[in-house]
């Protein structure tokens, strides 16, 4: 089916699986395609990253292109250098408590570097640790996909602290928050006349993008940056989205 895009639009983009490989850099031909189309367009970034490390990812020059950067899953927010606001939180000991036990019990053996990263309005949870390199996330990608530890996790931690919330994101993660300080809580910035549209790889129960997919005007659910690309290039072409 084929929708047809009124001029003014709005695009949100997740960063990781969508603008990136997962924790990884943007490619340099896509890196140029996205700059132009930032030009072009309205574009917000939305991620579960901190801004540091989304800088890593697309680069300054990229990041300035953006309209409003909402790192932390719309926690902290940025416009370019200027730092808008951002919502504080900590994690209930007795969570940490019970993350800990959750990694204690992982069948998984590698450990690398931060299990439990704590960002401004949220943590993410890592069994195999924010010090893996791409190999070891990959092995750990695989473990996960057979035993499905993400969700399980998730879905027992949501059960034992209900006014919180954990959403897998990413390849290897957790990110864990008050329930509303999700990536959904970014859409009181955009008009209800809006255009709006999003673009994410966690589209789905228990993801991360999930929430906002929710509450945006159109969506599209990507696996990777060429597929993110092949949208783009259809909407600047002929004014469409498959």
């Amino acid at each position: 089916m084929r929708l047809h895009i009124a001029i003014m639009n709005k695009f949100i983009f997740d960063v990781d699986g969508t603008l990136t490989p997962s924790r990884g850099i943007i490619d340099l031909k896509f890196k140029a395609f996205f700059n132009s189309f930032c030009l072009m367009n309205d574009v917000y970034l939305v991620t579960g990253s901190d801004k540091a490390k989304t800088v890593e990812q697309i680069s300054e020059p990229t990041y300035n292109l953006c309209k409003r950067v909402y790192q932390c899953n719309g926690n902290d927010v940025w416009k370019g250098a200027t730092h808008v606001h951002t919502n504080d939180w900590t994690l209930p000991e007795f969570a940490e408590y019970f993350l800990n036990g959750c990694l204690y019990e992982s069948r998984f053996n590698l450990r690398t570097g931060t299990h439990i990263e704590k960002r401004p309005g949220m943590v993410n949870f890592s069994v195999v640790g924010r010090g893996a390199d791409a190999e070891q996330r990959q092995e750990y990608v695989a473990y996960d996909t057979s035993t499905n530890e993400r969700n399980t996790i998730a879905t027992a931690f949501n059960t034992m602290f209900p006014d919180l919330e954990a959403k897998v994101g990413g390849e290897t993660g957790i990110d864990i928050s008050p329930k509303g300080f999700d990536k959904s809580q970014i859409i009181k910035d955009f008009d209800k006349e809006d255009t709006t549209w999003f673009f994410g790889d966690a589209i789905y129960e228990g993801g991360n993008d999930l929430p906002i997919a929710n509450v945006v005007k159109h969506f599209r659910k990507v696996d990777g940056w060429k597929q993110t690309m092949e949208y783009l290039q259809i909407f600047q072409e002929q004014g469409i989205a498959a």
